[in-house]
């Protein structure tokens, strides 16, 4: 599987019903609430997050596993579990930012 999920989009200005993921220290929308498949994120001091995904949009897609998606690639966040419901990996190809998503749940942060 290889499904486009969203385009994530840098803000400064805070969102309505934005959700908090602690361990990059930014707030995040669900793009399945916005018509054009939005996310946007707006960064907090301290922030993990490298500055080429903070200063750049990314396209997302929904991957069944993302160790084949990765094989190769200029990985710009390893791995990690976002909530408990979904795996996700930075990297870079063809010149933008790409997130693969394996969702381990369906959900977005308990709903």
């Amino acid at each position: 599987m290889f499904v486009f999920d969203h385009v994530g989009i840098t803000t400064t200005v805070p969102q309505p019903d934005e959700n908090w993921v602690e361990q990059s220290r930014v707030w995040v929308t669900n793009p399945r609430n916005h018509p054009e498949h939005i996310e946007f994120l707006r960064y907090e001091p301290g922030t993990t997050v490298p500055e080429i995904i903070r200063n750049n949009p990314h396209i997302a897609f929904r991957v069944d596993a993302l160790a084949p998606h990765i094989e190769g690639q200029e990985i710009l966040i390893p791995p990690f579990i976002v909530g408990d419901f979904l795996e996700v990996v930075f990297i870079r190809k063809h010149n933008t930012v790409f997130e693969y998503m394996h969702y381990l749940k369906e959900g977005w942060f308990g709903n």
